[in-house]
């Protein structure tokens, strides 16, 4: 079964609708979200991307991400994606939104949301394959290193956090 996504203005201003597919087929402009997890210790939880995804296997992103599905809010699919994701569900308070542009991708929204939580347990989602939190230090490291990070993480990274 395909999943539905509205399709966006430069202004952010549903025009249509289109399969997943057809959106990164015609690259058509839509909406993602991205849930910013931190503890106490201002550590930002990350995920390592399961090697069964298509897109950006095995590279660290954002806790929490995905696509805003047809008719659902900026909230709704954060508190969709939070639940699949990690297995519960948070307050969220929002972030950013940002224009996204790359050069191998479709132009995006990317609506941003922080949580709080101390810990992280690992849902069942096949997509996840660990949750760790780390601090802007070894995040910095890890990214000289050249580990793999999904694109728009880095975008979120390079705008809000290691300028």
């Amino acid at each position: 079964m395909s999943e539905f996504l509205d399709v966006v203005n430069q202004d952010d201003q549903i025009i249509g609708r289109a399969s997943r597919e057809e959106v990164y087929e015609k690259s058509f402009c839509h909406r993602i979200v991205h849930v910013l997890i931190f503890n106490s210790q201002n550590q930002m939880a990350l995920q390592l991307r399961s090697d069964k995804v298509s897109f950006c296997p095995r590279h660290w992103s954002t806790a929490v991400g995905g696509h805003v599905q047809s008719g659902e809010s900026y909230e709704e699919a954060a508190l969709r994606e939070f639940q699949e994701e990690v297995g519960e569900i948070s307050d969220l308070k929002f972030f950013s939104k940002d224009f996204y542009e790359a050069p191998t991708s479709p132009k995006k929204f990317i609506v941003a949301y922080e949580s709080h939580l101390e810990t992280l347990d690992k849902s069942e989602c096949p997509d996840v394959e660990r949750l760790v939190f780390f601090s802007f230090e070894e995040i910095k490291n890890m990214i000289e290193r050249g580990e793999k990070f999904h694109p728009e993480l880095l975008f979120l990274l390079k705008k809000h956090f290691l300028e």
